[in-house]
């Protein structure tokens, strides 16, 4: 135990920390029940882009560029920084869609997921379900031989879009052009101070780069390989931002007062699945004659979502935080993954699949089955030749 401890030690400090931010985001302006989710802010920025309408989901979420940035300065500081590429990038582009489709119709990636189940929603362990089921069945496919292809040595200019992406994107923000769009109502309204948002984001993108923290591959070393590294800072992330939570007053909406050494702290502490913010409202919408629209469908979904999202995310090697750290690290593929997500963000809602607080996008649980199609028959027919 205490040979484990000594070489996990840094992931889990890099998990609370991260999970101790994450929560504390909230408190900082982000929006409730959210703090950090990679998923929703690059759907963020797909609207600020205007690739996407909904106006209340538009800003250029400044932790994405963060998390990149500071991977990028960790990747170069111990020459970690490889360029590379050429593994499949077409099908990792439509896998980044259909895995932001999955993660949209819940609302919330992996991170989102942890940060909600330790803030007292509930429903984040019908997602996690689902997650863990999209692993398993992945773990299968790479067992049996699955393989998107190799990787091979390309240019470093090719290796540096995306911190040069980044770079524009936060020289907009700065900036605010006109051309730029942002929300003045909505969860796109709600956001830390930039400068604040990119430094959150900066330190945990070199700590995770550091650390290989990442959401999938703790489920995935553990099926595979019984590795258990990964999966120590996935549960240091959740204990520190349920106790992040319960301090700030963030976990559910009831509460109680308690004292902590000589201060008085109001603690919340009401968990639940209904009308949690920012969620899915996990009961029959009123009005609407379709399957898609009562709470069955919405338990569903939810877990088929995230299976889609674990699965994808299996065969890209990573969920979408560690394919954004990846990218920074050179790593065309994961670039074109990420590309992917943003584009999925942008069609999610343009084509009613994204969820929202009143309930299933119209052609939500559609393109979930289509991406689980997808994934599973490029799982039989992805393989490596002995």
């Amino acid at each position: 135990m205490s040979t484990f401890f000594k070489q996990s030690k840094w992931i889990i400090l890099a998990g609370a920390l991260f999970g101790c931010l994450g929560a504390l985001a909230v408190n900082l302006g982000n929006p409730s029940n959210m703090g950090i989710c990679v998923a929703c802010f690059m759907r963020d920025i797909a609207g600020g882009l205007k690739l996407q309408n909904a106006a209340i989901v538009q800003y250029l979420r400044p932790e994405i560029m963060g998390f990149v940035l500071g991977a990028f300065i960790s990747a170069l500081a111990f020459k970690e920084w490889k360029p590379r590429g050429g593994s499949s990038p077409i099908v990792r582009f439509v896998i980044g869609i259909f895995v932001m489709f999955g993660a949209l119709v819940y609302l919330g990636c992996p991170v989102r997921m942890m940060l909600r189940m330790s803030g007292g929603d509930l429903s984040a362990f019908i997602a996690l379900a689902g997650l863990v089921a999209g692993i398993l069945v992945g773990v299968v496919f790479l067992k049996k031989g699955f393989s998107l292809g190799r990787a091979g040595e390309v240019s470093k200019v090719a290796a540096s879009i995306m911190p040069i992406v980044m770079l524009v994107l936060l020289a907009f923000l700065a900036i605010a052009p006109s051309f730029i769009a942002f929300s003045e109502s909505g969860p796109g309204s709600l956001h830390v101070n930039w400068i604040l948002g990119l430094a959150l984001g900066a330190i945990v993108g070199f700590a995770v780069q550091r650390t290989r923290f990442c959401s999938i591959g703790g489920w995935r070393d553990i099926f595979l390989a019984k590795d258990f590294y990964l999966f120590s800072g996935l549960i240091a992330f959740i204990v520190a931002a349920l106790l992040t939570n319960l301090i700030a007053g963030n976990f559910g909406e009831g509460g109680l007062v308690t004292t902590i050494g000589s201060r008085t702290v109001d603690v919340f502490y009401k968990a639940g699945i209904h009308g949690q913010p920012i969620a899915l409202p996990y009961a029959d919408v009123e009005g609407s004659t379709s399957f898609f629209g009562t709470a069955v469908a919405q338990y569903i979904f939810s877990f088929l979502g995230f299976v889609v999202v674990g699965l994808g995310c299996t065969m890209l090697g990573g969920c979408p935080l560690r394919n954004l750290i990846l990218s920074a690290e050179g790593d065309t593929d994961a670039g074109i993954a990420v590309f992917g997500m943003i584009i999925g963000g942008a069609l999610a809602h343009n084509f009613a699949i994204a969820s929202s607080g009143a309930g299933m996008g119209a052609n939500g649980g559609i393109a979930v089955i289509i991406g689980l199609v997808f994934l599973l028959v490029l799982g039989f027919t992805a393989r490596e030749k002995a």
